[in-house]
């Protein structure tokens, strides 16, 4: 299968997170969303994999929160109110029209980690602030509050495809998550 540019370790990884959530009955859909908060804001950092075909399926930019670090994210939180992006492993829910359009909830599960995602409005959403021409401008994407944030262009056909029972891995050089991970040992 066609990587996009994704470590094939990452993948594995990502891959093996996959398969234990659906060993648990929650992984609903044959998707794996792989985001790598390691890559720096301006390079695409988010795949979007269809496990039944084998094939990739998107390839983006996202932004990260706030208070994650301008064009790096270093520092990622479960806390509310933190404006930081959180690590691990999600399922994605429903979508729902927020205040950014059309929205997918998820469902962290990883406890300490993202399991308050719900809590904290952690969702997926197109921005305006998440482009190339942002990129060019200010030299890194905009930032959320702690969502990973889409081009609008592409948030509406992504977030279809990845609605109800995706896997969202989300990579990030967290040592503690790192170590405490049920879905990285």
């Amino acid at each position: 299968m066609e990587l996009g540019g994704l470590s094939p370790g990452l993948y594995r990884q990502a891959q093996l997170a996959y398969d234990k959530v659906q060993h648990d009955g929650r992984a609903r859909r044959e998707r794996l969303v792989v985001i790598d908060y390691s890559r720096p804001s301006t390079e695409q950092r988010l795949w979007v994999f269809d496990l039944h075909r084998q094939t990739l399926l998107f390839k983006e930019l996202v932004a990260h929160g706030k208070n994650t670090g301008e064009v790096n994210a270093r520092t990622f939180s479960n806390v509310p109110g933190s404006l930081q992006t959180s690590v691990g492993v999600f399922v994605t829910n429903e979508i729902y029209q927020g205040k950014h359009g059309k929205s997918l909830r998820l469902d962290g599960l990883e406890a300490g980690f993202n399991d308050r995602a719900r809590e904290r409005a952690i969702v997926i959403h197109g921005a305006d602030y998440v482009g190339d021409r942002v990129v060019q401008q200010q030299g890194r994407l905009g930032r959320s509050w702690g969502c990973p944030a889409l081009a609008t262009a592409v948030a509406s056909e992504l977030i279809d495809a990845i609605a109800d029972g995706a896997v969202v891995f989300a990579w990030g050089n967290d040592p503690a998550w790192v170590a405490g991970s049920t879905y990285l040992h």
